[in-house]
């Protein structure tokens, strides 16, 4: 068994929580994906993930092996990018998986125009993940949620992004002009994992109790496959993809928030900082909220491959 190429498969579905949206992810049809987890299943002597008919959910053996799966496969990717360009300086960074890969392509560019001897190495990350991974020295610097908290963390600037309300395009809702979140009363709600972004799902759940709105259920997962099918709605910026509606939100009571963070600060860590703001700007409408992070402290950038001080 290739235990890497399995670990990928793990990572997307646990990320999904879907086996059909994951195999859509990988490229890939959905039979021998639901096979290739048995085999690992079997092959770690665990069950990782909770099956049902309307939800798929990881065990406590799948909870704990998917941070270490995301490191093995980031490290190993790692490897094959030393290999591939014979050395050099590596700034890794955490992305969300929802992120969107014509955002991170961007960031790549963006950053390569400035720092084109360090290659950029993007890692899909939930914040609490990013979280742990700034502070064991996974990753230099990180793309976060807020709200998040965490001793000795530095964030740079907030930018936000006006929520809507994701609907099939069949639902009554999806020709209305507004939306209030009350209006959303007896419909599922699709959300990113609680324990990847334990402040978003507090804050945005309140946050709909408030406007009288309680989902009979939340599903977690990054892939839109239950919007789409009717079966839950979801928060998110606007998107145009076929069988999916759009309608803002009455108040705008939700607003997704963003920013950069480190721990460690360098040169490198703050041009990356600057490149985040102005894509994320440009390629995902984000707007400043007028809240600049603390400066970045410059260090010294370790000359020894692959490696930032």
């Amino acid at each position: 068994m290739d235990l890497v190429r399995h670990l990928r498969y793990f990572i997307a579905v646990a990320e999904e929580l879907h086996f059909g949206n994951a195999a859509i992810r990988l490229g890939m049809a959905q039979p021998p994906l639901s096979q290739r987890i048995k085999r690992l299943e079997e092959d770690l002597g665990v069950r990782l993930f909770d099956r049902s008919a309307r939800q798929v959910r990881l065990t406590e053996a799948g909870r704990l092996l998917l941070g270490e799966a995301r490191e093995i496969v980031a490290r190993v990717d790692r490897l094959h990018e030393l290999a591939r360009g014979g050395g050099g300086a590596v700034l890794r960074v955490g992305v969300p998986p929802d992120l969107g890969v014509a955002v991170i392509a961007a960031l790549i560019a963006g950053f390569r125009e400035s720092h084109s001897e360090i290659r950029l190495a993007p890692v899909e990350m939930w914040t609490a993940d990013q979280v742990t991974a700034l502070a064991e020295g996974a990753i230099d610097v990180g793309i976060v949620r807020h709200p998040v908290t965490a001793p000795g963390l530095h964030l740079g600037r907030v930018l936000t992004r006006r929520q809507g309300v994701l609907l099939a395009e069949e639902d009554p809702l999806a020709g209305a002009g507004e939306v209030h979140l009350a209006d959303l009363a007896g419909r599922e709600l699709l959300m990113p994992p609680r324990e990847g972004e334990p402040g978003l799902h507090a804050e945005v759940l309140a946050e709909c109790r408030r406007h009288g709105y309680v989902p009979p259920q939340v599903h977690e997962g990054a892939g839109l496959g239950l919007v789409l099918a009717g079966a839950a709605v979801a928060f998110g910026p606007r998107e145009e993809l076929p069988g999916l509606a759009w309608r803002p939100l009455l108040g705008s009571p939700i607003t997704g928030r963003v920013s950069t963070a480190w721990r460690g600060g360098t040169a490198e860590v703050a041009a990356f900082a600057e490149v985040a703001v102005r894509i994320l700007k440009e390629r995902a409408g984000m707007a400043d909220e007028g809240t600049d992070g603390p400066a970045v402290p410059v260090r010294r950038v370790s000359r020894r491959p692959g490696v930032l001080a």
